[in-house]
């Protein structure tokens, strides 16, 4: 087996089979590198498939790659990487950046075969780098928070404070602005911080806006809905995988692989897979809630009483979980394959006995029985309720990054075994200062809060409602 080197830079939960390994960069971007006027030495498409892997240079964000609850390599860029190392029968080695101009910069080093990152083809990089097809179509999106300001065109933006990554497309495109028709426009630019990260200090309130691919505030929006879009920055960009100049013969083999994918209509399927469903995402809605207590709940209460008692958990607080997995459809099914009123995986599924996860009983059953083997995973420090919170997060996120949370608490002088701890310290494993040094890498650490966060609020709406 031949294993194919490639950096990436974005972040979903489908997972692959084809063989990885990973190593995280900590030298800060500033590290002695290869000459921006040189490029290193690069390997030939024949010593890439004797080397048995193919080098990968990729950023950890839900857009690109992550590792996700089940511990499995995941995400958009990590799908079409796998697909393509398959058929140069490879395996996938990622290096893991922390910022587009490390991942740049390392690849002009010579340090991975390509970079699968989220990049767009711009004439200025297209200077320095190849470029293989295109394979995604974005626009720059300014990105506010509803309640605080929604500007509706680019004089809108005077005045405003707006912070982006430093050295991106982003940047280019406000410069352009600013020295065309805007010589009033003012930003800031960060080179510690990640799109996401930005994103979140829009939603916390930190700063007005910012500026992101519209797949990014695709993405991100599931987890802070209060965040809009109110005005795009640029026309349709592409995205692509950027290559070293000397790598023609790589090149080639990108374009005969995705001309392949894309007439087979896979990579229809994996964009319908990945973003097709953000159109219809159903929000928390306290209303609709209350209105399926009365027309759904009924079907199900009597499995969700039996199967809370079964496994000691609390009855309303399991059928409450299930609102939040389904909202009490048993046919749901997620774009990552999970499926049914618990929402679980095949292989969850078959590890709690489940042979048909669409029947309601049966993932009530299973779902309740993998809650109660979360809360049995954590040490005898952790009562209640902080242990039922604390399975409950693990239900979401893995238990692998729930360990990652407690090793953080730990390093701040927080207790690992408290719900109001823990959930300071879940945000971090977003945070690049932190998630290259954890044993399971980044996750987005604000779902799980807020996962737990509406499971408590549906649990109490039920709790008043008439148990009959």
């Amino acid at each position: 087996m031949v294993i194919l080197s490639i950096v990436v830079i974005a972040g979903c939960d489908q997972q692959s089979e084809t063989p990885s390994t990973v190593t995280s960069d900590s030298r800060d971007d500033d590290s002695p590198r290869q000459s921006e006027e040189s490029e290193a030495d690069t390997r030939s498409l024949t010593e890439i498939r004797e080397s048995g892997k193919l080098v990968v240079l990729t950023r950890n964000a839900p857009t690109t790659w992550y590792i996700n609850k089940h511990d499995n390599n995941a995400g958009p860029e990590h799908e079409l990487v796998a697909d393509f190392a398959e058929t140069l029968g490879v395996e996938v080695e990622y290096q893991v950046k922390n910022t587009v101009t490390a991942i740049l910069q390392s690849l002009q080093a010579g340090e991975g075969d390509l970079a699968a990152a989220g990049l767009t083809i711009t004439p200025e990089r297209q200077e320095r780098f190849r470029f293989g097809p295109a394979y995604q179509d974005v626009t720059q999106q300014v990105v506010c928070r509803r309640d605080r300001v929604q500007p509706e065109e680019i004089a809108d933006l005077v005045g405003l404070d707006i912070t982006v990554i430093a050295d991106s497309s982003y940047s280019t495109k406000l410069e352009s602005l600013k020295s065309d028709q805007y010589p009033e426009l003012e930003w800031s630019e960060s080179d510690s911080v990640t799109t996401e990260q930005l994103l979140y200090q829009v939603w916390q309130g930190e700063i007005d806006c910012t500026i992101a691919d519209s797949n990014i505030v695709d993405i991100n929006r599931r987890y802070y809905p209060e965040l809009i879009a109110p005005l795009n920055l640029s026309r349709v960009q592409r995205l692509g995988w950027a290559l070293p100049k000397s790598a023609s013969e790589l090149e080639q083999a990108v374009k005969s692989w995705l001309d392949e994918y894309r007439d087979n209509d896979l990579l229809a399927a994996w964009h319908e897979h990945f973003y097709g469903y953000f159109e219809i995402f159903d929000y928390v809605d306290i209303r609709a809630y209350v209105r399926r207590i009365d027309k759904r709940f009924p079907d199900y209460r009597e499995y969700f009483r039996e199967a809370a008692e079964k496994y000691d958990l609390p009855f309303m607080l399991l059928a409450a979980q299930g609102y939040q997995e389904s909202h009490w459809n048993p046919k749901a099914k997620s774009p990552t394959g999970v499926r049914g009123i618990m929402m679980l995986t095949q292989n969850t599924a078959k590890a709690m006995g489940v042979d048909n996860r669409l029947d309601p009983k049966q993932s009530i059953f299973g779902g309740a029985k993998y809650l109660a083997r979360m809360k049995k995973r954590f040490k005898d420090e952790v009562t209640e309720p902080d242990r039922t919170l604390l399975a409950l997060a693990a239900y979401n996120v893995g238990r692998g990054h729930m360990h990652d949370a407690q090793v953080l608490a730990r390093q701040k002088d927080l207790s690992p075994y408290h719900w109001r701890d823990i959930k300071q310290v879940l945000p971090l494993l977003a945070d690049k200062r932190y998630y290259p040094k954890l044993k399971y890498g980044y996750a987005r650490g604000t779902e799980p809060v807020r996962y737990v966060q509406r499971i408590r609020e549906y649990r109490h709406v039920l709790e008043g409602e008439p148990d009959e």
